[in-house]
Formats: structure tokens, C-alpha cells, sequence
């Protein structure tokens, strides 16, 4: 079987001879080109009984876009190890790795693990250093950028970036730490401990943690402290211990930027209480938590519908679906916008409530009561200014939590 034809490709892509002994470097290359002009975010070769299927992740969704017979998928996953240096004859175990391109411009994570019909490798492209470098970029609603912009020219306290996987919260992360090292000239010593270092950021000193060496993330920043930091970034909190080391920065003179997993801002100060952190710590340590999604915007080739089915529950008189064309590939969708809610702990009441450990809901109204605009207000918005659908808000926020 040949690869099969795609929009994706060029017409040479499905004319190469699998006997040609350069076949797999030929269509390694051709793919990685093509993941990346598309704008794929993941790329994934996933085996199965009849050969390797190739499926680009863009805008949050995956697409089939090619299928290799089963006598050649070896080959074409070994190159790709290759590239990323990893161990060919391994096979039985993950691995990760990294590619670079010869410019510079574009690095990608390379993972590779075994399953019933061979290795399936998922490779993860990361954006080019010039995009969404500052905060002007991220596409932030007009009113969270001004106060965001003041919470970072505090001198403690903890930003903490939240939401699923995918949200693109490491991307806001860099914005911020970008937006610092612009701003303060150096003037401000920036340091941050990261699992990957994914982008390089000049004006901070960036250190990659490392296991093997006894330097994990709650270690590191033991250390760092004693590195004179004002401000800290730390790539992700995943435990109590990190946590707990974090957030003593923020109460110590520390302005911190990290994400967290959680579906809303309310959320992630009931997932920290339920990891042991003292709520006193959560009170007088956290500044602010934004909790984002990321989601398709609708192509201009969408049309008006005003029938109540298409509204899907949502609080809305009228809404646009996708229809589909050559300039979004059929899709209906061009490109993703930022949806984001952002939680002030300073309001008293809210203060008090995490003092006594009150429930999520229970929080989250009483953010809302203060002034917090929910993700499900800004998701009603986005859908009445017609920049989505209801199909979109609820593939990405469901309607488990839905008001």
C-alpha cells in the first residue's frame, strides 16, 4: 500500500517508491515539512494490523492524513528515532528524544512507545521562537491584560497558569517571562526550573531538571533560592513537594510563574488544599490563577443558524456554524483563540473561604460575586460575537460543569 493521497502533501508524496532504499528519510522529511506547514501541533504514527497511520493534530484536533503499508512502518518510525537520536534497536520500552532543524527556528519532542502491532511515536512540534512572545500576543481579552500586567510587576506572590492538557498554558507562561525580561532590562534576576526547557527565553537563566543527577523540581528550587532569584518560573506543579517549595518562594520576597492542571481557577485552589498545601499558604501566597482553553475559530465561510438545536444548552439567541472551503480545508475552522478566566485571591471573602476550606463551587461564586468573568460567561460571549460554535465550546469545556 502506498501512502495515500493528502491535501497535506504535494503530488510527489504519494508517487515514492517504497523499494527506494532513501524511501523513509524521503518521507520522514516530507512529513515533518508538512506537520509543520500545516500547523500541527502533534504529529502521531500509530500502528495497527494493516501498517502505519499518520494523523496531524491541528487546532486541538486530530486528522488522518496518511496510511504506509505494514512492510515499510518499521523503517519509517526507525528513521524518525534516528533523527532524534534514540536507541533504534530498542524497541520494547519508551523513549524521548528531540529534532532540530537545521535553521534553528523549529524544535520538536520526539516520544516513541511500544504497543501490540509495533513502536508508535508521537512527535510534538513547538511553535517558532517569534511567536506569542509577549502578552500583545496571546490574543488575552482586553480586560485581563491590564491587570495581569500589574500582577507581574509585583515582587511576590504566585501567577499560576492552569488547565487541561493542551490549554496552551506553557505558551502563556513564556509570555509572561518574556514580558519581565522586556520590562526590567535586566534589572530583575530571572530564573526558572523547567521539565523540558521548550523555548529558549534571553534575559533568563533557564536549568532543565534532571533526575539521574538528583535534581527534581522540589530540589531545584531549594537551590535556586540561594541563586539571588526575584523572579521564578517553574515549568509545571505536579506534587505536594513542588508545591509546597513554590509557593514558601512566593511568601519569601519571590515573585513565581507556574501552570497547573485544573479545569477552572476555583479548581486548582481545591486540588492544591487537596494536596496538603496549609490554606494560609494558598491566602497570602497566591496572587492570581488563570485557568485558559484554547478554541477553534470559525472560518469566514461560516453561516447564521437560528435553529434552538444548534445552541447545544448555551444561553445564546443566535449563533454561525461551519460550512467549510478550500481556505480552511473543509474544516470550517481557521486557526485558535484564548478563552480565559481570571481568579484575584486578594478579595476578602475569598480569602476567608480558602482559610476554611471551602468547597470549589462555593469558591468560584463567591470570585464571581468579586468581580471574575467564568470561562462559561466568556464562552457564551465568544459564541454570540460569532468567533465559535456551541459544537466547539462544548468539544472542548464538555458539559460536566456547565451552569
Amino acid at each position: 500500500m502506498q501512502p495515500t493521497e493528502s491535501r497535506y502533501f504535494d503530488e510527489d508524496f504519494a508517487r515514492l517508491d517504497p523499494a527506494d532504499p532513501q524511501y523513509a528519510t524521503q518521507v520522514v522529511d516530507r512529513v515533518l515539512a508538512a506537520g509543520r506547514s500545516a500547523g500541527a501541533s502533534d504529529l502521531h504514527l500509530q500502528p495497527d494490523a494493516d501498517g502505519l497511520r499518520l494523523k496531524f493534530r491541528i487546532d486541538g484536533v486530530l486528522h488522518e492524513v496518511a496510511a504506509f503499508a505494514a512492510d515499510v512502518a518499521v523503517n519509517v518510525v526507525t528513521r524518525l528515532k534516528v533523527k532524534a537520536e534514540l536507541l533504534t534497536y530498542r524497541t520494547d520500552g519508551p523513549q524521548e528524544g528531540r529534532i532540530r532543524t537545521p535553521q534553528g527556528d523549529v524544535e520538536m519532542r520526539v516520544s516513541t512507545f511500544p504497543t501490540l502491532y509495533g513502536e508508535r511515536a508521537v512527535v510534538r512540534l513547538f511553535g517558532t521562537s517569534s511567536h506569542y512572545q509577549y502578552l500583545d500576543d496571546l490574543g488575552l481579552h482586553e480586560d485581563l491584560r491590564g491587570p495581569l500586567r500589574r500582577l507581574l510587576g509585583e515582587t511576590s506572590g504566585a501567577i499560576l497558569v492552569s488547565g487541561p492538557a493542551g490549554s496552551g498554558k506553557t505558551t502563556t507562561a513564556y509570555a509572561c517571562l518574556r514580558e519581565l525580561a522586556r520590562e526590567t532590562g535586566g534589572a530583575r534576576n530571572l530564573v526558572s526550573l523547567e521539565d523540558p526547557i521548550e523555548v529558549a527565553v534571553p534575559g533568563v537563566s533557564q536549568s532543565q531538571i534532571n533526575p539521574a543527577a538528583g535534581l527534581d523540581l522540589a530540589t531545584g528550587l531549594r537551590f535556586l533560592m540561594r541563586q539571588d532569584p526575584e523572579v521564578i518560573m517553574v515549568g509545571e506543579i505536579r506534587d505536594r513537594p513542588t508545591a509546597e517549595a513554590a509557593l514558601q518562594a512566593s511568601l519569601t520576597g519571590h515573585l513565581l510563574l507556574s501552570t497547573f492542571h485544573a479545569g477552572s481557577a476555583a479548581e486548582t485552589i481545591g486540588r492544591l488544599l487537596d494536596m496538603g498545601i496549609e490554606p494560609y499558604v494558598l491566602r497570602s501566597g497566591l496572587r492570581a490563577i488563570l485557568c485558559q482553553r484554547l478554541l477553534r475559530r470559525l472560518c469566514d465561510c461560516a453561516r447564521a443558524s437560528n435553529d434552538p438545536n444548534d445552541r447545544l444548552g448555551l444561553d445564546v439567541e443566535q449563533v454561525r456554524l461551519p460550512l467549510g472551503c478550500p481556505a480552511c480545508r473543509g474544516s470550517g475552522y481557521m486557526g485558535r483563540f484564548l478563552l480565559v478566566e481570571m481568579l484575584v485571591t486578594e478579595r476578602t471573602e475569598l480569602g476567608r473561604a480558602i482559610l476554611s476550606r471551602s468547597d470549589t463551587a462555593t469558591l468560584e461564586d463567591l470570585a464571581t460575586d468579586a468581580g471574575m468573568t467564568t470561562r462559561w460567561e466568556r464562552a457564551r460571549r465568544a459564541v454570540e460575537s460569532g468567533l465559535t460554535t456551541p459544537a466547539e465550546i462544548r468539544r472542548v469545556m464538555g458539559f460536566s460543569d456547565a451552569p
